[in-house]
């Protein structure tokens, strides 16, 4: 293995139209914070269909992904808020395992949830910003502020077992990345004992030995934020850091593409965790060593064009091919190229409108098919519906929550282009529909 490029002694420095609404149909501009469930309910899964239906004109985009957003996660926030969801949560996971999943789940169900929100959280209303959105965010910060409370309670019937699991790594650092991207909503409101108990509950996951892989950089996210929080007795280990950016530094294998590892593996983890995660390190902790300042254009100009893959990944319908594992994340799988969005660092040739097109269509097809929820409200495993053998032994009810990475883009106000431009049909649509565009080429440094 590649030696860490900081000694030991040095640890303390992407036509105007819309396909794929079969969820919600043309959704008019909402009145209430309910509207934004009556909306969803209008769902394919009402029709017993997976099939996207074309709108008439440019719908409301923003409500329906509000809608989504308030149909997903509900019951988890509001469960949350009162130390209920152990309870009330079902653990559905492969045979055999649900018993072990049930340690990490709910850890998992609220820093998954949280990593997609944060930035919608942090936002605060302006121009365009309907009463209703205001409504629903200032709820979902009170909840959310209540749930990281509880989570790191010993006393809460809904502490998170911090360190109990290899799992609970991974989501403690998807807690830790919904921090960082909501640092005065989400940390900044925590009184002391709870920023005590959350520092304490990260340095808990250092028992845990991480794979070598992409779990390097949920090492890395749990120091950013022992960083930032800057709590007494609990510094920050930069070698941790330093050693998962500088083993993807040297896994990158061209055109924008990571292996997840020393291999390469044909599946979206260069989305679900790799390139998120080092732009949000660059950000956090970036400018804290020379060789990480250096890598910083590069890790932006291979997530750009990253971007400019996955946009073209997505079909004509906002399907995209099942390729490999964690599939049952849904739309979860579009998170760099939600994030570069929200980011304004969509490469040339890659329009807002189309993007938020695209991804609009992508939800539709992943949280609009029918049996994505049970009766009580809660994601089923599956990726176009209830689909039970698309889950990993490592896959539970908690794990499906990564869809709400989708939605990075709401953290971007009403009249910002993402989403006051037209809508634009996406590459896909456009060359299925006979367009002449130029053809696409790798990109390497």
């Amino acid at each position: 293995m590649t030696s860490p490029r900081i000694a030991v002694s040095d640890q303390c420095n992407r036509r105007n139209f819309l396909r794929a609404s079969a969820v919600l149909g043309a959704t008019a501009a909402l009145n209430s914070t309910a509207a934004f469930g009556s909306a969803a309910s209008h769902s394919a899964e009402d029709s017993g269909s997976n099939a996207p239906a074309a709108t008439a004109a440019q719908t409301n985009t923003r409500g329906e992904w509000l809608a989504y957003v308030k149909r997903v996660s509900d019951p988890v926030l509001k469960a949350l808020s009162r130390r209920e969801l152990r309870k009330v949560m079902p653990v559905e996971a492969a045979p055999g395992v649900q018993e072990a999943r049930s340690v990490g789940t709910h850890l998992e169900a609220l820093g998954r949830l949280l990593s997609g929100l944060g930035p919608w959280l942090e936002l605060e209303p302006s121009a365009g910003e309907s009463a209703d959105e205001t409504a629903l965010r200032k709820q979902y910060r009170e909840w959310s502020l209540a749930a990281i409370t509880s989570s790191v309670d010993p006393a809460s019937p809904d502490y998170m077992r911090y360190g109990d699991s290899q799992q609970t790594l991974v989501d403690a650092s998807f807690l830790a990345l919904g921090l960082l991207r909501a640092p005065k909503q989400l940390l900044d409101p925590l009184d002391a004992k709870t920023k005590q108990r959350l520092a304490e509950a990260l340095v808990k996951e250092r028992v845990v030995t991480p794979n070598h892989n992409n779990w390097l950089l949920f090492v890395g996210m749990n120091e950013a934020l022992l960083k930032v929080m800057n709590q007494s007795g609990y510094p920050w280990d930069k070698l941790r850091v330093d050693y998962g950016l500088s083993e993807h530094h040297n896994w990158y294998l061209g055109d924008g593409t990571y292996g997840d590892g020393p291999h390469y593996h044909a599946d979206f983890y260069n989305s679900f965790v790799i390139q998120p995660y080092l732009l949000q390190l660059m950000d956090t902790v970036g400018k804290e060593h020379p060789a990480w300042e250096t890598d910083r254009q590069a890790i932006i100009h291979r997530a750009q064009r990253y971007a400019a893959i996955q946009e073209r990944t997505i079909n004509i319908d906002g399907s995209y091919p099942p390729i490999g594992r964690s599939i049952a994340y849904r739309c979860g799988a579009f998170q760099l190229l939600a994030d570069v969005a929200r980011r304004h660092l969509l490469p040339e040739g890659v329009t807002a409108g189309q993007v938020r097109a695209a991804l609009t269509a992508v939800m539709n097809r992943t949280l609009g098919a029918k049996g994505t929820f049970n009766a009580d409200g809660w994601l089923q495993i599956g990726l176009a519906g209830h689909q039970p053998g698309l889950g990993e032994e490592y896959i539970s009810t908690g794990s499906l929550y990564l869809c709400s990475a989708a939605w990075l883009p709401l953290g971007l106000p009403p009249a910002d282009p993402f989403w006051s431009s037209p809508a634009q049909p996406w590459t896909s649509q456009r060359i299925w529909g006979g367009e002449n565009l130029p053809v696409d080429h790798a990109h390497d440094e």
